[in-house]
C-alpha cells in the first residue's frame, strides 16, 4: 500500500464516527452565534499545529467565511506573542493560556482548546482557568477519554490514533463550525411571520360621548 492509500484508509476509518459530531456543531455554532452577536467573544489556544488551525478558525469568524456579514470577537491567544513570551517568562509556559484566559475571559465568552493529545499542561491550566472565570469551556481532542476532555464541558474528540487525521478532521470542525455560525446568523435575521390573529376591517372612532362608531378603512 502507498503513503497516498495507508494515509486516506486512515481518514476514511474515521470518518464515520466524525459524522455522529454534526449535533454538536451545530449546537455549537447556534452558541457561538447567539454568544459572539450579543457582545461575547471567543477565545482559543493550541500548540503547534493545533495553534494554526485554531488561528485559522478566529480569521474566519473576525472575517467571513462565506457571506458577509458582522465581523466576530474571537482572539488566538498563542498569537499575542508579547504577552505569551512575557508570561512563559516570568510564570512558565504552563502559565501562557491560563494568565490570558484570566485577563480577557468573561462570562459570556467561549474558550476552545485544540489539542491532538488532550494532554497539554498548558491547555489544561487554560480550561481550568476559564471555568474558575465562568466561561464555557469546549474542546477540539484526539479520542476519548483524555485529561482535556475531562476539564472542558463539552468535547469533540476525533476516534482516530493518527494525529495527522485528527488535525485534518479539526480542520473540518473549525470550517462546520462556522457554516453553522453564520447559519444560525442568517436565522436570526430572518423575517419572522405576522401572529395569526382576526384581521380587522375597519378602525373604532370613540366619540366624546363613549359611543364607538366604527368607520371603514
Amino acid at each position: 500500500m502507498s503513503l497516498l492509500d495507508a494515509h486516506l484508509a486512515h481518514l476514511t476509518a474515521a470518518l464515520p464516527p466524525f459524522r455522529r459530531c454534526e449535533p454538536l456543531l451545530d449546537r455549537w455554532g447556534a452558541t457561538l452565534a447567539r454568544r459572539l452577536t450579543d457582545g461575547g467573544r471567543l477565545l482559543v489556544a493550541g500548540n503547534g499545529g493545533s495553534a494554526a488551525e485554531a488561528q485559522h478558525l478566529t480569521a474566519e469568524l473576525v472575517g467571513k467565511l462565506r457571506d458577509d456579514r458582522q465581523p466576530l470577537s474571537a482572539i488566538a491567544l498563542h498569537a499575542e506573542t508579547s504577552a505569551l513570551t512575557a508570561i512563559g517568562n516570568d510564570y512558565g509556559y504552563e502559565e501562557v493560556f491560563a494568565r490570558q484566559v484570566r485577563a480577557h475571559g468573561r462570562p459570556d465568552d467561549v474558550l476552545l482548546l485544540l489539542s491532538t493529545s488532550g494532554g497539554s499542561g498548558n491547555l489544561l491550566a487554560a480550561a481550568r482557568a476559564g471555568r474558575e472565570a465562568g466561561l464555557r469551556c469546549w474542546a477540539f481532542t484526539g479520542p476519548a477519554p483524555n485529561p482535556l476532555a475531562e476539564a472542558c464541558h463539552e468535547v469533540l474528540a476525533v476516534d482516530s490514533p493518527d494525529t495527522q487525521v485528527v488535525q485534518e478532521l479539526h480542520l473540518v470542525s473549525s470550517h462546520l463550525l462556522c457554516e453553522y455560525v453564520e447559519q444560525a446568523m442568517a436565522d436570526q435575521l430572518a423575517p419572522t411571520a405576522p401572529a395569526a390573529g382576526a384581521v380587522r376591517a375597519g378602525v373604532e372612532v370613540v366619540l366624546d360621548g363613549g359611543a364607538v362608531r366604527p368607520v371603514q378603512a
